[in-house]
């Protein structure tokens, strides 16, 4: 299979998987949970920090493991397909959840949001296979490109039934996406596969490696300063996506069709943002590329807090679009070129260990500050500070 090809191919699955993020984690579902299952009530955003935060922390402990697992036995098809079944079978499920039901709306989003993140523990990890490390930045950037595409796509398709209120709909048909355009990866994109020697527990191999690798993070003295800059900046992006639907909808009073219109912008803009701003980073570099984007999260932030127009939220939307799709593009770039690439994925898994872990504090932060003093624009400034602690730390990492 040629290059573009399997860049395409790999690419694809970008396109499908956004389809469960944009429906369920950002707009539709998140929504439908505070106003539906949790009736409105404003322990609803603390009810949603905590299915966010679980689903991140159980996807933070097994990552490492499982991804040191895969680069043990070269089954990372294997695993991304177990955990996209996951996920698009937990999605449809969420079509059966009802007024008052939280108990099982939150069991339901947990399994379909670990199926997901998991998965892009492996998926991320295909990465170096597929090109040099010369096109990383714009390869990645074509990937987050196609899935900003997915999801405007998907948001299409959804349009007609969030016209009649017909919300429940949206997940299996979101679902059935994903099923659709992840398939031609497990069809035609091939895994690097070892012969084993000396076979033995999978579950032993994969903790043992985990652990060597801990033991020897001295070693990596720059990857870890990266990682723990990423702890910090992805918080606050996961953060912003977990609960933009939410803040827009009770904050500013948007509708359905409102939201509809915030995300189409939100969307193209980070299709521009991931695709030229990868291009970008591999002329002057990835770390310059998320410096910039870690900037304009500040900005984002503190527009969101001073903005009280509906109108003039769409500002927030546009640049919040163009650094999402740059930061999470040049992120995931910048680790493919730091990684020793016989353990790009179980270093991947710790990239996801340290992405999900970050998302467990910072929807917290924000559900609690947003309970406790019932005022969501004081739980939106809070995110900053996480922005901020990144960028200082990144400034220290070598590219």
């Amino acid at each position: 299979m040629k290059e573009r090809s399997k860049i395409f191919v790999w690419s694809l699955f970008d396109f499908a998987n956004t389809s469960f993020s944009i429906v369920v984690v950002t707009f539709l579902y998140a929504v439908y949970f505070k106003k539906t299952v949790a009736q409105g009530l404003p322990i609803g955003d603390l009810y949603w920090s905590i299915g966010t935060s679980l689903s991140m922390i159980i996807t933070a402990i097994i990552a490492p493991v499982l991804g040191a697992i895969a680069d043990y036995s070269a089954g990372k098809k294997r695993f991304l397909l177990f955990f996209t079944i996951l996920c698009i079978v937990s999605t449809s499920t969420l079509y059966f959840v009802g007024e008052g039901q939280v108990f099982w709306g939150i069991l339901i989003f947990i399994l379909s949001n670990v199926g997901f993140e998991a998965g892009l523990v492996f998926y991320d990890a295909f990465l170096p296979e597929i090109t040099a490390p010369k096109n990383y930045g714009r390869v990645s950037g074509y990937g987050f490109g196609m899935g900003y595409l997915g999801s405007l796509v998907t948001l299409a398709i959804a349009y007609p039934f969030i016209q009649i209120g017909d919300i429940t709909t949206t997940f299996p048909v979101s679902a059935v996406f994903f099923l659709l355009f992840s398939l031609p990866l497990f069809l035609f994109l091939k895994d690097s596969r070892l012969e084993v020697q000396n076979k033995q527990s999978y579950l032993k191999i994969g903790i043992s490696r985990v652990w060597t690798t801990i033991t020897h993070l001295k070693n990596y003295k720059n990857l870890a300063l990266f990682l723990l800059s990423y702890f910090f900046y992805i918080e606050g992006v996961n953060t912003v996506i977990f609960f933009s639907g939410n803040y827009a909808s009770t904050t500013l009073g948007y509708s359905n069709s409102e939201l509809l219109i915030f995300f189409l912008t939100v969307q193209t803009t980070a299709i521009v943002g991931s695709v030229l701003f990868g291009i970008i980073a591999d002329s002057i570099g990835q770390k310059k590329v998320i410096v910039i984007s870690l900037l304009m999260w500040l900005i984002t932030v503190l527009l969101a807090f001073l903005i009280e127009d509906k109108n003039g939220f769409y500002i927030v939307g546009l640049i919040a679009g163009s650094a999402m799709g740059s930061s999470q593009s040049a992120s995931r770039s910048l680790m493919s070129k730091l990684t020793p690439p016989d353990r790009k994925t179980e270093f991947f898994g710790f990239y996801s260990f340290f992405g999900k872990s970050s998302a467990v504090i910072g929807p917290l932060v924000f559900g609690s500050v947003s309970f406790l003093s019932g005022n969501q624009r004081l739980a939106i400034i809070s995110i900053g500070v996480f922005f901020l602690v990144g960028l200082l730390i990144l400034f220290k990492v070598k590219e």
